[in-house]
């Protein structure tokens, strides 16, 4: 397993723990990001789950819930974190311009 591989599995043994998924993804995006100043060697990331936790709660309380999860994380490993946070019941609907919410 090389270090992003690596990465990307705590990334996913931590939300395990926090959550109970029914669907969990988690992207390596660093390499669209080679050079990216500030880094320092950290990974950028792609996250999508659909949590029964995140049911009743905001964006801002889903994304908030999963940062607590990677607090530590995001000190050693994660330097830029993109989440799409679900609850089961979510409906997405289209928007103007056909792109999904």
């Amino acid at each position: 397993m090389n270090r992003a591989e690596d990465r990307a599995q705590r990334i996913r043994e931590q939300l395990e723990a926090a959550f109970e998924t029914s669907v969990l993804e988690v992207q390596d995006d660093s390499h669209l990001h080679a050079g990216h100043a500030g880094a320092g060697g950290l990974g950028h990331f792609t996250v999508r789950l659909t949590a029964t936790a995140f049911e009743g709660k905001s964006l801002l309380e889903r994304h908030r819930m999963i940062y607590a999860a990677l607090h530590e994380l995001m000190q050693t490993d994660i330097h830029a974190l993109r989440i799409h946070a679900q609850a089961p019941s979510d409906q997405r609907a289209p928007t103007k311009k056909g792109i999904t919410t």
